[in-house]
């Protein structure tokens, strides 16, 4: 993942910057995600932002935070300009429950739900050139009687999109999941032919698309301890993983593997791929988050959308105090550029050929 500066006095990676402004969800408010938006409103950033949230719930966290904050009501109607340092332009969203520091309260969960879906319809609609997310809490979502995994499940499904891959970015490695939020006894059974060799094409797709790779170099772990051993210790690989992996080398993807988890991630091997495909959430993302956490950044693909996010959660125990870092958004941001660059460049290098 290479590395953009976000400071408007410097190019983003040395090409134009979005002209529709990136859309922000400020996330859990009882969490860090306003906290995060305040704090990167000190700076001023090579790319219009915006951030769906309650206007209301932004200035009264910045009076927590003793951070001086003007707040400015996004207008579409107007032409697209950088946001001065010391301003949030606001897509407003009311919030019952406003000044909740560290204490989530299920009265808010429909106000952080219909930021998502703002946010989904106005990429959609192309009124947003990419959607950053902030810090959720799942917990409080289903505490209010609503199904919640996460976000990459519920922007698939406002989307209406039937396969999305769980990815996350941290320099010098990609990790994509084949399944996400799901208990340990459920995802040998949630590893099914079409989910795999659907998540490889995606992977493989997205990255040409958002990160200019032209022929994607993917290393896929098996799911069983020595992948397997033959069979001896799993049959997974031999009854799933393999035949896919064949089947989808035939039709020229450059796939590894399945390779056991534990000697994956060795220098050698990451240094000769792109990304490493892992069959479930704590297989893959410990070895990431160690490497990268903070600056990490958590991409879904498939989406008909760029969709990135923080890759920490809400800190409760630091809303309102001052003490969170924005590094994790800054990437998430940096991230969100650069896969629009990319994907416009190959769009247009696309038309040229048509």
């Amino acid at each position: 993942m290479s590395s953009i500066a976000l400071t408007s006095d410097t190019a983003v990676i040395g090409t134009t910057a979005p002209t529709a402004p990136i859309a922000i969800t400020a996330g859990e408010p009882a969490g860090i995600g306003p906290d995060l938006c305040i704090q990167l409103a000190q700076q001023s950033l090579a790319v219009e932002w915006v951030v769906i949230a309650d206007p209301e719930l932004l200035r009264l966290r910045a009076q927590r935070l003793g951070i001086a904050v003007e707040i400015e009501l996004y207008d579409p109607s107007a032409a697209a300009s950088l946001v001065p340092a010391g301003t949030v332009r606001v897509v407003p969203v009311d919030c019952p429950r406003r000044d909740v520091c560290g204490k989530p309260d299920i009265a808010n969960v429909d106000y952080l739900l219909d930021t998502l879906r703002l946010a989904v319809r106005g990429c959609m609609e192309g009124t947003f050139a990419a959607l950053v997310t902030g810090p959720l809490h799942k917990g409080i979502i289903n505490d209010a009687g609503i199904p919640f995994t996460g976000h990459t499940e519920f922007l698939a499904a406002e989307s209406d999109t039937q396969q999305v891959v769980m990815m996350l970015v941290t320099e010098g490695l990609r990790v994509a999941l084949v399944t996400t939020h799901l208990p340990l006894i459920e995802i040998s059974a949630a590893i099914t032919p079409a989910v795999l060799e659907g998540n490889l094409h995606i992977v493989n797709r997205d990255l040409k698309k958002y990160f200019a790779i032209d022929v994607p170099r993917i290393l896929v772990c098996g799911l069983n301890p020595h992948a397997g051993e033959e069979g001896h210790l799993g049959s997974e690989e031999q009854t799933t993983i393999i035949p896919v992996l064949e089947k989808l080398r035939h039709e020229g993807l450059q796939l590894q593997g399945p390779l056991p988890a534990d000697t994956a991630f060795i220098p050698s091997r990451i240094a000769t791929s792109d990304v490493v495909v892992a069959m479930y959430h704590d297989q893959g993302l410990p070895v990431l988050k160690y490497l990268g956490f903070g600056n990490a950044v958590n991409i879904t693909l498939g989406l008909p959308f760029i969709r990135t996010s923080v890759d920490h959660g809400t800190a409760f125990e630091l809303a309102g105090k001052g003490g969170a870092e924005t590094g994790s958004l800054q990437a998430a941001i940096a991230a969100a550029i650069e896969m629009r660059q990319h994907s416009d460049a190959r769009h247009a290098e696309d038309t040229s050929h048509a």
